[in-house]
C-alpha cells in the first residue's frame, strides 16, 4: 500500500482546511479566470447486511456474523484499505517450528516424518479460517491457482519448501506482479516442480539441451497465454479471422536458455542431496554462471546478447514478458474468475486490465489505490471487487453471472460462519487428503497438474452453461464423486464426528451452533439467519419451504434436538443451488 491510514487522515484534514481557507476567494465567475473545485462524490448509500455478506463471500474465505456487522459499520472502502495495511500472516516460521532442531526431517527409512509431512497444508487451513488478513490470504490462494506448484509428487515431502512458496504469494499478494514473478522464478518449490533446478546450458558433445518446462509454462500459463489478446481479454484475430499465436518452439528454446544455471543456495551446483543444508530447501536459488548458457537468447521478438550473465539474463527476460500487453488482460481475467464470476464480460476485463497496466484504481469515493506502477496487484484487486459488475445487486438473478463456489471455499466458509473452536488442522485426517473425489475434491496447493485444478477457459460439455458458451472452470472437478463427497464432508463436520488421527487429542473444527440452536424453535427465524450468513439473502422461497418441512420433522423438545435442527439447516442451505453458485 502506498499510503498509511494516518497519512490518509492527515491528507484529508489538510485538504479540508485548504478548502475552508480558500473557499471565499477567487473563483466563482468566468470573468475572474479562476477554477471551481468540483463537488465531492456523493456519500455512498448505507451498506445492507446482505450486500456486506455478498462482498465478504467474494473477498474472503467466508463471512461470519461478526464480520458482516463490522463491514456494515465500516463500509466497503474502509474495510478494503484496512486489509491492504494489515501485516501478512505467513507460513514458513510456523512450519519450521515443527521440524527437529537438527533439521533432519526423515525417519530411519528415509521417509519424511509424519509430524511435518502436512505442515504446509495445515498452515493453509489455519490461516484461511482464522487469519485476520483475510483479503491477503484469499488473494494468495487465487494467485496459487495461476502460478501453480503442487505438493502432489516430490514437493509433498518438503513442507518447508512449499511453505516458503506460500509466503512468496502471501507477501506479494498486494505488491507488484513483476516482483512476484521474480521471486517465483528463484523459488526452490517452482524449480523442483517445473524441473529447472540444476538446469544446465547446452552441450553439443552429449546432445544435452536446456530443460524447456518452465520457459513454456511461464509464458503459456503464468503471464501471457498462447494467443494475442485485445485489451478486453478477447483474442485478437488475423486477416483470416483466426487467433494470432504468440510464440512457437523457437521462442521456448530461446527462453529456456535464460533459466539455466540455477541451483540451491549455499552449496555447489551438483552437491549431493544428502549434503544440502536444511535452509537451502527454502532460501532463494543461487545462480552459477559456469552452468548458465552464455549464448544469445531470442524470444518474443527480443534478444538478450551473448555473454550476458545468468541473473542479468533472467532480469531482462522477466522485463520483456512482464511488459507484454497480454499480461494485464490474461492475469486480470483469471483473478476475476477466482473472486467474482467465471465468465466475465470483456468490458469488465478491460477495466481490470487498465488498473493493472496503470497501477492505479479510483475507489467510488475518489481515493486511489496503487503505486502508479504497472503490475500493482492492490490496484488490480480493487478494480475487481469494486467494479460495477461485482457490486451490482441485480446480478443475483443473472444466470450468466457468478461462479461455482470451489470446495475449499465452501469448507472454510462453514468453519468461519459457525466459528469453530480451533482451526488447527494437524489432527484432521479429512483435510490431509481432501483432493480425493470422495471428499472435497480439492486440496490447497495440491492441483493434479500445472494447469491448476481446472482450466480458466473450461467450457463444460453437455451442460446449459456449455450450450451458452460460458466458461465455468470449477465444473471441471464436479463429478459423481465430488457431488456426494462435499455433502459427506460437510455433514461429518457439522455433526462434530469428523475422523481424527489421534482420538485422544482435543478435537478441532467443532462448531457449537449455539446461536443457531437459539433460533431453531422458529424455522423461519433460523432460515433468515442462515440466509444472510450463507447466501446473502438469495435463498428461494421453495428452497426455504423444503428445508422448513425437513426441520419440522424434528420436534423442538430439547436443546439437543434444537441443535440438530440447526445443524441440519446449515447442511441443507450449504448444499442448495443458491449457495453452491455465488452470484
Amino acid at each position: 500500500m502506498n499510503v498509511t491510514r494516518s497519512t490518509r487522515t492527515l491528507a484529508s484534514a489538510l485538504l479540508l482546511s485548504c478548502l475552508v481557507a480558500c473557499g471565499g476567494g477567487g473563483g466563482g465567475g468566468g470573468d475572474g479566470g479562476g477554477t471551481t473545485t468540483p463537488p465531492p462524490p456523493p456519500p455512498p448509500e448505507p451498506l445492507t447486511a446482505e450486500q456486506a455478506a455478498r462482498f465478504l463471500s467474494q473477498a474472503t474465505f467466508g463471512p461470519s456474523s461478526g464480520a458482516i456487522d463490522a463491514l456494515v459499520a465500516s463500509g466497503l472502502e474502509e474495510w478494503f484499505l484496512a486489509e491492504l495495511d494489515k501485516p501478512p500472516s505467513l507460513h514458513l516460521d510456523d512450519v519450521l517450528g515443527y521440524y527437529p532442531d537438527d533439521g533432519n526431517f526423515r525417519d530411519e527409512n528415509g521417509n519424511p516424518l509424519r509430524e511435518v509431512l502436512f505442515r504446509a497444508s495445515d498452515s493453509f487451513w489455519e490461516k484461511a479460517v482464522a487469519g485476520d488478513d483475510q483479503l491477503r490470504q484469499r488473494m494468495a490462494f487465487a494467485l496459487s491457482q495461476i502460478l501453480v506448484i503442487s505438493r502432489e509428487g516430490t514437493l509433498g515431502q518438503f513442507s518447508h519448501t512449499v511453505a516458503a512458496y506460500m509466503d512468496i504469494l502471501t507477501r506479494g499478494a498486494f505488491g507488484n506482479f513483476r516482483d512476484l514473478i521474480e521471486e517465483v522464478t528463484y523459488s526452490p518449490a517452482m524449480a523442483v516442480y517445473l524441473t529447472y533446478l540444476r538446469n544446465e546450458k547446452a552441450d553439443p558433445a552429449t546432445g544435452r539441451v536446456p530443460d524447456e518446462n518452465y520457459a513454456r509454462e511461464f509464458m503459456q500459463l503464468f503471464t501471457i497465454g498462447l494467443v494475442e489478446l485485445n485489451a478486453d481479454g478477447t483474442p485478437a484475430l488475423d486477416a483470416q479471422g483466426e487467433p494470432i499465436e504468440l510464440f512457437d518452439n523457437d521462442d521456448i528454446t530461446g527462453l529456456a536458455k535464460v533459466f539455466t544455471g540455477l541451483s540451491l543456495n549455499g552449496v555447489g551446483f551438483n552437491t549431493s542431496l544428502r549434503a544440502i543444508p536444511f535452509e537451502s530447501y527454502y532460501e532463494p536459488l543461487q545462480m552459477f554462471d559456469s552452468f548458465h548458457s552464455m549464448e544469445e537468447k531470442t524470444f518474443l521478438g527480443a534478444t538478450i546478447p551473448a555473454g550476458t550473465d545468468g541473473m542479468s539474463s533472467i532480469d531482462q527476460a522477466l522485463d520483456v514478458i512482464f511488459n507484454h500487453p497480454n499480461v494485464g488482460p490474461f492475469i486480470g481475467r483469471q483473478l476475476i474468475q477466482r473472486f467474482v464470476t467465471s465468465h466475465p464480460a470483456p468490458a469488465y476485463v478491460a477495466r481490470v486490465a487498465s488498473a493493472f497496466d496503470t497501477g492505479s484504481y479510483a475507489l467510488p469515493s475518489g481515493e486511489r489505490v496503487g503505486t502508479g506502477s504497472r503490475g500493482d496487484l492492490g490496484a488490480t484487486l480493487a478494480a475487481i471487487l469494486f467494479d460495477e459488475e461485482a457490486r451490482s445487486t441485480g446480478r443475483a438473478n443473472d444466470t450468466r453471472f457468478g461462479k461455482l463456489r470451489e470446495p475449499v471455499l465452501r469448507f472454510t466458509h462453514w468453519a468461519r460462519a459457525f466459528e469453530v473452536n480451533s482451526a488447527d488442522a494437524s489432527n484432521e485426517s479429512i483435510l490431509k487428503i481432501s483432493d480425493s473425489t470422495e471428499l472435497l475434491g480439492q486440496h490447497p496447493y495440491g492441483a493434479s497438474s500445472v494447469f491448476n485444478f481446472y482450466r480458466p477457459g473450461y467450457i463444460a460439455p453437455g451442460t446449459a452453461t456449455g450450450d451458452a458458451g460460458l466458461t465455468a472452470p470449477e465444473l471441471q472437478i464436479e463429478n459423481a464423486g465430488t457431488v456426494t463427497g462435499y455433502p459427506n464432508v460437510l455433514t461429518v463436520y457439522a455433526l462434530g464426528v469428523a475422523p481424527q488421527f489421534d482420538r485422544g487429542a482435543p478435537q478441532a473444527y467443532l462448531a457449537s451452533y449455539a446461536a443457531e440452536a437459539a433460533l431453531a424453535e422458529d424455522p423461519g427465524a433460523l432460515l433468515d439467519h442462515l440466509d444472510l450468513l450463507l447466501t446473502h439473502g438469495t435463498l428461494a422461497a421453495d428452497t426455504r419451504q423444503r428445508i422448513t418441512d425437513a426441520l419440522e420433522i424434528i420436534p423442538p423438545d430439547s436443546e439437543e434436538l434444537l441443535r440438530i435442527r440447526a445443524q441440519l439447516a446449515s447442511i441443507m442451505v450449504m448444499t442448495a443451488p443458491e449457495y453452491i453458485v455465488l452470484r
